[in-house]
Formats: structure tokens, C-alpha cells, sequence
């Protein structure tokens, strides 16, 4: 019986929810984790019939298996967006999901890189390799667009307004953008296109795709992180760098030039604002030196002791 909750839950995430194929997987898996407790604990309960305990001894179960708060957090949600689509097929009639509270997770910030660390980085490709070009290329991108690494290797050649400097992107749930691309990231665009991609032979259905690895084909995230990993250690830097990294440096390097934070949330594709206030990391040095030289007290003071 479960199955067909299950698939009826899908369409739903697909149709009405408009979600990525990734997230609707995700999803699926936190209801598929249920039913494995329900198996287990040898519970024949169906969604109708399941209360708040037997939620709170699911999560309980899935504490005991060694899952951090945040993972915690996460199949929870997934529960509870379960149960909002059994209320509107209404295969229950109350939400046994409402008062089930989440472990509370630290919102931690990834490292952000400086401009110079991110040039270090460009620094250390080795163009004498046509992975150079095309790596300097990708690096390029995605600063100057703070793109996820999804977005990135999805990225399409016939999404690029050069003449415009603007490229299309097509984000979480499947929604569209426009970003503005930086002229020193078409540049070296241009240059993997005319000097590394237009000699290979591309794999079909890999016609459109920007980036190729070098049997012609879409390349994978994990690619992606290897390059950046790889990068970051010539470059001797130690931070813990990401794809992501990128983005958030991105992010933050708009706010502390003092971009609005709405521009700011329509560039990273976030539907709340208080999504992108998690990339409005400032470091203290950055808030005081703004404070003295902005603020009017802390300027006259400021100018006393100089």
C-alpha cells in the first residue's frame, strides 16, 4: 500500500511542486526510510493511522543510527512535506507531523576565499594542458556567476548572451534566471571554445553542454570537486574549499562592496531573502573599518588618533 502513496507523492513533488529530479529523490528517501522503521519495529500502520509518538519513536531510531542534527533535520522535513500532500489528497485527515520537532542544527558558514586566494588559484591551472583552459574557464565562471556546481556542469552553450554579458540558468524546482557574466569569464570561455571544445569530439546529446570532459561528455559534479580540491592544494591553501566556496565568495564579496541583498538574492536563485542572508557574512575587521569610515562619530575619533 505504501507504494502507491509513495508514487502518488512523487508526481505531486514533480507536478505541483515543480522540484529538481535530486530533490524529488531526496524526498522519496526520507519516506522510504520511514516505511524501513515501520518494517522493522514490524508496524503495519498505514499514513492515516500514524501518530506523533510513532513519528517521535521514528526519530528517535533514526538518532540511534548515528545521523547528525542537520540529517535529522532534513528527513523531517521530508516527513512533514509528506503529510502536507496526504492532507491535500486527503488521505489523512490530521497532520501527526505538526508538533514533530526538529534537532536543532548550527547554521555554520562555509569559508569564504579573498579575491587574492581565489587568483592564487587561477595561478596554479596549468594552461600548458587543454584541461587548463577549460578549468580557468569554469573557475572564471563561477565567481563571476556564483552558480551551484548543478547549475554549473548543466551550464548550455545557447545560454550564452555574450553581446548582453549575460548568461540563463536553469536552478533549483527548475527555475529560470538571468546572471551577468563578468568579461574576464567570457574571455576565457571564448578561448576554451575556440582553442580546446571545438576540437574534440563530442559525445551525442552532449552538443549543447559548455563544459566536456575529455571523451566528449557532460562533465559530473564529482569532477568538479576534484578539480577544485586539486587546485586549492597547488595553490597551497588549506581552507576547506568546495564548489560552493566559490558561491558564497561570490556572495560575499557583492555585500561587502555593498550590493543590495535583493540583487544579491535574485543572482543566487534564492526565493527567501533570509536564505541569502547566510552569504552576508562579514568579517569583524570588514564591520569596523565600515564603522570608522562611515560612521560620523567613529570617523571624527577616528581622525583624532590618525
Amino acid at each position: 500500500m505504501w507504494d502507491a502513496y509513495k508514487k502518488g507523492f512523487k508526481a505531486y513533488l514533480q507536478l505541483e511542486r515543480s522540484l529538481s529530479d535530486h530533490s524529488v529523490e531526496a524526498y522519496l528517501r526520507d519516506i522510504e526510510k520511514l516505511t524501513q522503521f515501520l518494517a522493522i519495529t514490524q508496524q503495519t500502520k498505514q499514513p492515516d493511522t500514524i501518530g506523533l509518538i510513532d513519528l517521535q519513536q521514528f526519530v528517535k531510531w533514526i538518532s540511534e543510527l548515528g545521523m547528525s542534527a542537520t540529517s535529522q533535520a532534513r528527513i523531517i522535513s521530508g516527513i512533514k512535506g509528506f503529510y502536507k500532500y496526504c492532507l491535500i489528497e486527503r488521505i489523512c485527515s490530521t497532520d501527526p507531523s505538526a508538533l514533530l520537532a526538529a534537532p536543532k542544527t548550527q547554521r555554520l558558514l562555509p569559508d569564504v576565499l579573498s579575491f587574492e586566494e581565489i587568483e592564487k588559484i587561477i595561478a596554479a591551472i596549468d594552461l600548458s594542458k587543454p584541461e587548463g583552459t577549460r578549468n580557468k574557464a569554469i573557475i572564471e565562471t563561477m565567481y563571476s556567476c556564483g552558480l551551484r556546481v548543478t547549475e554549473l556542469i548543466d551550464l548550455k552553450i545557447s545560454c550564452l548572451f555574450f553581446n548582453e554579458e549575460f548568461i540563463r540558468v536553469i536552478g533549483k524546482g527548475d527555475k529560470e534566471r538571468l546572471i551577468p557574466i563578468g568579461k574576464d569569464a567570457i574571455k576565457y570561455i571564448r578561448l576554451y571554445l575556440n582553442e580546446v571544445r571545438k576540437h574534440q569530439t563530442i559525445q551525442k546529446n552532449n552538443e549543447d553542454i559548455l563544459f566536456l570532459n575529455n571523451k566528449g561528455k557532460q562533465l559530473s559534479r564529482v569532477m568538479i570537486f576534484y578539480i577544485i580540491k586539486d587546485l586549492a592544494k597547488k595553490a597551497t591553501i588549506t581552507k576547506n574549499i568546495s564548489p560552493h566556496t566559490f558561491r558564497h565568495s561570490f556572495a560575499t564579496h557583492l555585500v561587502e562592496g555593498g550590493a543590495d541583498l535583493r540583487a544579491v538574492q535574485e543572482m543566487l536563485g534564492h526565493e527567501s531573502i533570509t536564505t541569502t542572508e547566510i552569504y552576508t557574512h562579514l568579517d569583524r575587521d570588514f564591520l569596523r573599518s565600515t564603522l570608522f569610515s562611515f560612521h560620523p562619530s567613529y570617523k571624527k575619533n577616528y581622525n583624532k588618533n590618525s
